[in-house]
């Protein structure tokens, strides 16, 4: 897609939709280890029906400026689908993450619920089963654990069904049950007697303060958003009303509800990009707040979006494709690992909101690539054409995926401000970024980790657990070296830090280290552990990510860290969900 939205430089944008670079649907939000993961389908373009061949996930500290994680799971993960990559929803449990989704079964053609596992909340995802899980011809499936444990999966489109999901997630116990789709419960439908009540599809149940809300799609075509509620988990359901009012150029829609940072949120979709439509949809989300009785409010369609939680800090590594408004570019898959904003041409930009530059940045560094003679990054505050504080060139690199790293200096830079990265250059594709980051004065963060860079050899380094550490001095992501950890006798040994008399209670700290596998392709995550009045907590500072021998992956997160009583030991490391693959680390920075 080379560009949904390109905007006349300059001109100020609001945040909703949260994507700007291709159709997304159906979100299916989900708060994890202190971030938003928004899970959502993939409209292709110049759509005309719900043609959709994969799924899409996005996250963000923030709720404004978003990272877009590609595509982690699609048609072929389930080699039994043919079509319709169709609303889904992920659930977190026993250290792993499920999403349920509705596909089209190759064998008959009718819709059933296949199951994805990762090991990381941003994939890749794997056929759980080798099978549908369940099918009945109905489709968006939504799954609910309880406060005692018990898993609900619920769907449906005419009706709508339950089941017990078992510990496991993959499997249930007894038979799908249909709920009763009373009038009293879900409303009533005028003209249409095959369907008397407004529930049409799309369940999101979820429960607050001991009352659970079932929020669905409602009366086709254009739908609204309602709900229900119930003292039970499945019912019998009382209607409450409507939620968000038939608005938009699309005729569906799709809701997902969240509390995140002492907020909620209110997920949905319409056709708010150039082009869109009922099939050609786009993710955007609005803060609200509960009534006193519990109740929600009316919620309006806006361009305006969520107000950001925090600021973004500049002073560690930002992935580019972490974005709070784009226009003109695409990202794409790395050869570094992860993702990298790409086909930039001259006059694209990227919008970070509420950027926290503090006294004032003196350098910007960018990680790009470019397969022409380049282009320049102007630096620019407050707008597309805001005050330039910085100009960095890139020269041609000799290929789009062949990386290295500018530098340009920086003035002017301080405060909080909106952070505009404009692409300037002649006719054509100019470069590709993969990271950026500002140094200077004005950051607050320090890397709390010695030697992080690997550079003066295994210095500030140790194992944790078993296993032999030495530098490799063949295989380094920057700089002349990398850690190397081989001989692991546990998923839990790696190379590891002391940071007991750095940290400080009740504060965030942002994760970065890259990590490559020497054999197999492991799942790596950074943790810390925290010893407090005799009790060791285990906290994960990244999501595990599957890493391998062809290329660096990056971990990142942000994380409160926090204990009670008085800290006696606390460590960084770097481990692998399972197994004792050897492991390549560097470039590791904990902020």
């Amino acid at each position: 897609m080379a560009c949904l939205f390109a905007l006349i430089p300059g001109t100020a944008r609001a945040d909703n939709p949260i994507v700007q670079n291709i159709y997304t649907a159906d979100p299916a939000p989900m708060v994890h280890n202190g971030r938003v993961y928004l899970y959502t389908g993939h409209d292709e373009d110049g759509s005309t029906y719900f043609t959709m061949r994969e799924w899409r996930v996005y996250s963000s500290a923030d709720m404004v400026n978003w990272t877009d994680h590609g595509s982690p799971m699609n048609l072929a993960t389930f080699a039994w689908a043919d079509a319709n990559a169709w609303a889904g929803q992920v659930v977190a449990r026993n250290g792993k993450f499920y999403w349920y989704v509705p596909v089209r079964q190759r064998s008959n053609g009718q819709m059933v619920i296949g199951v994805g596992v990762a090991d990381s909340p941003t994939g890749p995802f794997r056929d759980a089963l080798g099978r549908p899980l369940v099918g009945n011809n109905e489709i968006d499936p939504h799954a609910f654990i309880d406060d005692d444990g018990q898993a609900y999966l619920y769907w449906g489109n005419p009706g709508l069904w339950y089941f017990k999901l078992n510990p496991d997630m993959i499997s249930f116990s007894g038979s799908a049950t249909r709920i009763p789709l009373t009038t009293a419960g879900f409303g009533t439908r005028t003209g249409n007697a095959s369907r008397p009540t407004l529930y049409e599809e799309g369940p999101w149940v979820f429960k607050r303060n001991g009352l659970y809300y079932n929020v669905f799609a409602a009366e086709c075509c254009s739908e609204f958003i309602a709900y229900s509620t119930a003292t039970g988990p499945t019912g019998p359901w009382t209607y409450r009303g409507t939620i968000m009012p038939r608005q938009g150029a699309s005729f569906t829609n799709h809701a997902g509800v969240i509390d995140f940072q002492g907020g909620s949120y209110f997920f949905y979709h319409n056709g708010a990009l150039p082009g869109g439509s009922g099939y050609t949809r786009s993710v955007a989300v609005e803060k609200f707040t509960y009534t006193s009785s519990g109740m929600f409010p009316t919620i309006n369609m806006t361009t305006t979006g969520a107000p950001q939680v925090g600021t973004l800090n500049p002073y560690v590594r930002q992935e580019a494709e972490t974005i709070a408004w784009g226009s003109g570019i695409e990202t794409e898959v790395s050869s570094e690992g992860g993702m990298n904003v790409g086909w930039i041409e001259n006059g694209d930009y990227i919008k970070l909101k509420g950027v926290a530059f503090g006294a004032g940045a003196t350098s910007f560094s960018a990680r790009v690539a470019s397969a022409t003679s380049g282009g320049r990054i102007e630096v620019r505050l407050d707008s597309a054409n805001g005050p330039t504080v910085g100009t960095c060139t890139v020269g041609g690199t000799g290929g789009w995926q062949i990386w290295s790293t500018t530098t340009c200096a920086i003035s002017g830079a301080t405060g909080t401000r909106d952070l505009y990265l404009r692409f300037a250059g002649g006719s054509g594709n100019l470069l590709n970024i993969n990271w950026w980051q500002f140094g200077g004065s004005g950051g607050t963060a320090t890397n709390l980790l010695t030697n992080g860079d690997v550079e003066n050899g295994t210095t500030g380094w140790g194992v944790h657990g078993s296993g032999t550490l030495s530098r490799n001095t063949s295989v380094a992501h920057g700089g002349s070296g990398s850690l190397s950890i081989t001989g692991r006798t546990g998923a839990w040994n790696g190379p590891g830090q002391d940071v007991t008399a750095r940290l400080t209670n009740g504060r965030s700290y942002t994760t970065n280290v890259w990590v490559r596998a020497q054999s197999g392709t492991p799942s790596a995550k950074a943790t810390l552990s925290l010893t407090a009045n005799g009790t060791t907590s285990y906290l994960q500072l990244t999501p595990a990510v599957g890493v391998n021998v062809n290329g660096w992956t990056l971990l990142t997160g942000t994380t409160t860290v926090s204990w009670s009583g008085t800290l006696t030991s606390a460590t960084f490391y770097v481990e692998t969900a399972a197994g004792t693959d050897s492991l390549l680390v560097d470039d590791a920075s904990l902020q």
